[in-house]
């Protein structure tokens, strides 16, 4: 059964949840929220950044690229809905860059 299923029935039954189920089906719903977001996101850009019959090798070297950064960030999307306590973003690459 489904987060959502799940977090509907115990919403329209008569019976109060306890703290920790709550918090239970709160934790499971978001996994499968934040894990469902980023496989949309996910197949929507696999047909954006695909190769043209008109893209030079630069033009889709740079695709590729923009590409990658996506898909990094759509695995720190899966991992904060995981485990939002134990998530650490991580560092900036541009040491040049400021505050």
């Amino acid at each position: 059964m489904s987060a959502y299923s799940t977090v509907y029935q115990a919403l329209t039954s008569s019976r109060a949840l306890r703290p920790d189920e709550a918090a239970q089906m709160l934790g499971s719903l978001r996994r499968e929220f934040g894990q469902e977001l980023a496989d949309a996101v996910e197949r929507t850009l696999d047909g954006q950044y695909r190769r043209a019959e008109t893209d030079t090798d630069a033009e889709f070297r740079r695709k590729r690229r923009k590409f990658g950064a996506a898909i990094r960030t759509l695995n720190l999307v899966r991992e904060f809905a995981t485990n939002p306590r134990g998530f650490t973003t991580p560092a900036q690459r541009d040491s040049r860059s400021t505050p």
